[in-house]
């Protein structure tokens, strides 16, 4: 997984300063942030189930 994560490195300040206009500048603005979005829905739908699975008595 490392591996992988080397190859799809990618400079945002690069792309944003050569961006054709600004609608591609926001559009690479929400790209780079929808991965922490994912990992923080992922950690609160894991955080509800872990509480109600200690709520039920589980």
């Amino acid at each position: 997984m490392y591996i992988i994560s080397l190859f799809q490195h990618v400079d945002v300040s690069e792309k944003i300063k050569t961006a054709p206009d600004g609608s591609y500048q926001i559009g690479v603005l929400i790209g780079s942030f929808i991965p922490f979005v994912v990992l923080i829905v992922i950690a609160y739908w894991m955080y509800n189930s872990a509480k109600k699975r200690d709520k039920n008595g589980y």
